[in-house]
């Protein structure tokens, strides 16, 4: 079973496609025209779809705001000041080598250059 996902606005078609040709089932914020949704609603639309998140907005990285076992996977990507093109992908490619090695369900990822931080609840 592939793990479904949806990507914040944020992020972009290329890393929807990256995903996509990993074989995940990506949805967009954009796609499903929730580009203005609060942080609250976006979460819940991914808990009602069964969807892990995957954003860079450093909020959902917050464990007292939004508990991860209650979720489908968090994953916050952080990229270095001024980024590129190339770290982004870098990350979505990490995010790809740490779904084949380890169930993101019920947890938050954050993700930077190079490592997977795993946040465990207590």
């Amino acid at each position: 079973m592939s793990m479904h996902l949806k990507l914040d606005e944020n992020l972009g078609n290329s890393q929807a496609q990256l995903l996509r040709d990993a074989g995940y089932d990506v949805e967009t914020v954009y796609s499903q025209g929730m580009t203005s949704a609060s942080d609250r609603d976006l979460i819940e639309a991914c808990k009602s779809e069964a969807r892990c998140l995957v954003t860079l907005d450093m909020d959902f990285a917050n464990p007292l705001l939004f508990k991860p076992s209650e979720y489908n996977g968090i994953a916050v990507l952080r990229l270095p000041p001024k980024s590129s093109i190339d770290d982004l992908r870098e990350l979505i490619e990490l995010f790809l080598e740490g779904m084949q090695q380890y169930p993101i369900r019920g947890q938050l990822w954050i993700l930077q250059r190079g490592k997977i931080r795993v946040y465990q609840e207590e």
